[in-house]
């Protein structure tokens, strides 16, 4: 059997899990960035989000271990905490404080930085796995009537131009990606997009930890809302640091010096992050990003589209960051990549964009929902997603007494269930009695 070969471009976490992916069914891989690679680490110019504050949810945490069996000892191993997501962390969910309890949901305490560099480092021992650096994709190759790739257009930093021939080649080049413009060069017409306009800014810093922040804790959240588009997030990293995450909607934006942060931690519902940023040592600047669009393409939709090509991750779909998602639905994707090459390469685009589209709409919806109880959000706001919200709020509000509620918003919250999980008759019922108890009785 002749040997087969894979390029993918982008060597993000999307990237590095898709080509791990890949290694299944693959003599070669390559995968190719336009940075160079840190050996330790550090953030990359790349990855300008690599200096914001990242979590990999529970299902995401599970999905990276089915992976790379044994990175969860070997973050351990490098002083990387794990929280318990119900039991150590202050949650305030549209103003109610959720209440705490054990729970099986599990995340790491890691930054951006680290996480990459242990995966990048599993994933390039990998058999037949090639690494190349300073590299840009520039194009793709394809044959004469543009049906199948065949290798994508390479500008070395420091060289001269080449062509990579493959069987597949796979786009994980972020909110940045170029498959339109290049699928578009190949006569295809492009994707459907849904983009949904958030305005989200958001600003990152690191301090230091000390025994009493956060009341003992490992965390704390608080939300944007309706009335208040602003949202808070600490959680605790490797080296004894907190990462404090503020972040504004539509245009509101977190100031970056000590006394303008203080002032706008002093207006969320938690109270725990003032009082952190008030008493903790600061670890690092402040690093500000701006997000302005979810924008998902929907390649499943089209009815042509070329054979030995794939688009993976935030090049699919690129989600809020405030909710977390990105890293998680890029692990699952690499999954679901997994299990098909395995199969065979007949029809992959087909059965794998359809397939992603299933993971991804129920984080879609979590996002893309929540977010249009903003009326500034412009978007169908179904009968649906009216009831949603409102039903949402409701458990929110019974969460504070009931923490089975709590355990049941967070588990759909980390991808582990669906989002109709939260109809289901048993949290129903909880959230209706639950309501009817947190209400102010009439005098």
């Amino acid at each position: 059997m002749a040997s087969r070969s894979a390029v993918v471009i982008g060597a993000s976490m999307g990237g590095l899990l898709a080509a791990r992916a890949l290694t299944e069914a693959y003599d070669r891989v390559t995968l190719v960035d336009r940075d160079l690679m840190p050996a330790d680490a550090a953030s990359r110019r790349g990855v300008p989000q690599g200096r914001q504050l990242h979590v990999l949810l529970t299902r995401g945490r599970q999905a990276l271990e089915e992976l790379l069996p044994g990175v969860s000892a070997e973050l351990t191993g490098l002083g990387v905490p794990t929280v318990d997501l119900h039991e150590q962390v202050h949650w305030y969910n549209d103003g109610h404080r959720m209440r705490r309890a054990p729970s099986p949901l599990l995340a790491y305490g890691v930054s951006r930085p680290l996480l990459e560099q242990v995966v990048r480092a599993r994933v390039a021992a990998q058999p037949g796995m090639t690494v190349v650096p300073a590299c840009e994709a520039v194009g793709l190759t394809a044959t004469p009537d543009g049906r199948r790739v065949t290798g994508v257009r390479l500008h070395p930093r420091d060289g001269e131009p080449v062509t990579l021939a493959a069987d597949l080649v796979v786009d994980a080049g972020g909110r940045g990606t170029r498959s339109p413009v290049w699928l578009a060069e190949l006569g295809y017409r492009p994707a459907p997009e849904e983009r949904v306009q958030v305005g989200v800014t958001y600003l990152t810093r690191t301090y230091r930890r000390a025994p009493h922040h956060l009341e003992g804790l490992l965390g704390a959240l608080t939300n944007a809302m309706p009335g208040q588009p602003r949202g808070g997030i600490v959680a605790v990293q490797e080296g004894d640091r907190f990462a404090v995450a503020l972040s504004g909607m539509l245009g509101e934006e977190p100031p970056a010096d000590d006394e303008g942060m203080i002032a706008f931690a002093d207006t969320l519902a938690a109270p725990q992050i003032a009082e952190l940023l008030r008493s903790a040592e600061p670890a690092s600047a402040p690093a500000t990003m701006r997000f302005p669009a979810s924008v998902r393409r929907r390649y499943e939709r089209l009815r042509r589209f070329p054979a030995g090509y794939l688009v993976v991750a935030d090049a699919l779909c690129s989600f809020n960051p405030v909710y977390g998602q990105g890293m998680t639905v890029a692990a699952l994707e690499a999954l679901l990549l997994r299990r098909l090459v395995t199969g065979g390469p007949e029809r992959l685009a087909r059965r794998f964009f359809r397939g992603a589209a299933r993971l991804i709409d129920g984080p879609w919806s979590i996002s893309v929902g929540t977010d249009l109880r903003f009326r500034e959000v412009t978007g169908r706001r179904t009968p649906r997603v009216r009831l949603v919200n409102a039903y949402v709020n409701r458990l929110h509000a019974a969460a504070t007494r009931d923490p089975a509620l709590g355990a049941a918003f967070l588990r759909v919250l980390n991808l582990v269930d669906p989002p109709a999980r939260l109809l289901a008759p048993p949290v129903l019922s909880r959230v209706l009695v639950g309501s009817r108890a947190a209400r102010p009785s009439a005098s």
